[in-house]
């Protein structure tokens, strides 16, 4: 018996061991599950919508970013009756934290829906975008500013944006538009240092917002793109998310780790109980029977 509970405990320590060791890749293809859901939701909301609900969303988009570049100081900060009205703008799904599109890099194997703010909630699931930066339909003298986390052990996100580099493009999918940014600028700055992120004359710019260094957020990583004309192949939701190389090599393993740990239980059960017999002399046997224990 007391073999019994030995080999479970260790097996069910080995359990514990790999459970902790592939959660964040189940919980990152899961989550990237959930952002696909997400997009393809958007994008059939989308397919119900008239040429004129489209171009009556972006003008009072439009509206919304020149009135916002007239004000004389970008503080950051919005009225309940500010928040209200920006709440309303680039939403077709009527959501609380409603997503107004999704921001597609290639580079960083990530497609993520946007959302408006950037309230925790929000940056669990997805980039939020800043209030009181531009709303992200492009046009001249508009600075839209998109946040995501990093590091998250759930969701891949903006982990990897620090390996973008100047001259590689991001795609933003906002109603029926694709606006592609070339990265011209990186920078690492303090969270109060704002003067980088305010709008520019006759530019369309668009600021990726991450915390760095990794695992100690004291800086943020600022990786800016400038709008560009692009002409490459056409975007097409995919229905399915791509299985990850490691999860499904992680997937092939444990059954076959699970295999090897019962053999090597198995085997080393029956050592013990080879050495244990071979222990055993003919007078102890004679001994047994006189006693009757045999």
């Amino acid at each position: 018996m007391k073999k019994i509970i030995g080999n479970i405990f260790t097996a069910l320590i080995f359990l514990a061991g790999l459970a902790v060791l592939l959660y964040p890749t189940i919980s990152d293809y899961y989550n990237s599950l959930l952002q696909g859901q997400a997009i393809t939701m958007y994008d059939e909301t989308l397919s119900t919508m008239s040429e004129k609900d489209y171009s009556d969303m972006l003008e009072q988009a439009a509206s919304y970013n020149r009135e916002l570049a007239s004000s004389s100081a970008m503080d950051w900060r919005l009225s309940d009756s500010d928040l209200s009205l920006y709440h309303s703008l680039l939403n077709p799904l009527n959501g609380s934290y409603g997503m107004m599109g999704h921001i597609e890099i290639e580079k960083l194997g990530v497609d993520l829906p946007i959302y408006h703010t950037v309230e925790d909630t929000v940056l669990q699931v997805g980039v939020g975008h800043i209030p009181g930066s531009s709303l992200p339909i492009g046009g001249e003298g508009t600075h839209s500013v998109l946040s995501g986390h990093r590091g998250l052990p759930t969701s891949k996100l903006f982990t990897e944006l620090d390996k973008m580099q100047e001259g590689d493009l991001f795609f933003l999918h906002i109603l029926n538009e694709q606006l592609a940014y070339e990265v011209d600028q990186i920078r690492v700055v303090l969270p109060d240092q704002v003067s980088e992120l305010k709008t520019e004359e006759g530019k369309d710019l668009c600021t990726l917002v991450t915390c760095t260094p990794y695992a100690i957020n004291s800086h943020r990583l600022l990786v800016r793109g400038h709008r560009i004309d692009y002409q490459g192949a056409v975007y097409v939701s995919a229905d399915a998310v791509q299985m990850d190389r490691v999860l499904v090599s992680s997937v092939i393993a444990t059954p076959l780790l699970m295999a090897l740990l019962a053999y090597v239980l198995v085997r080393t059960s029956q050592r013990r109980a080879r050495r244990k017999l071979g222990e055993i002399t003919p007078e102890m046997v004679k001994e047994a029977i006189r006693e009757g224990k045999v």
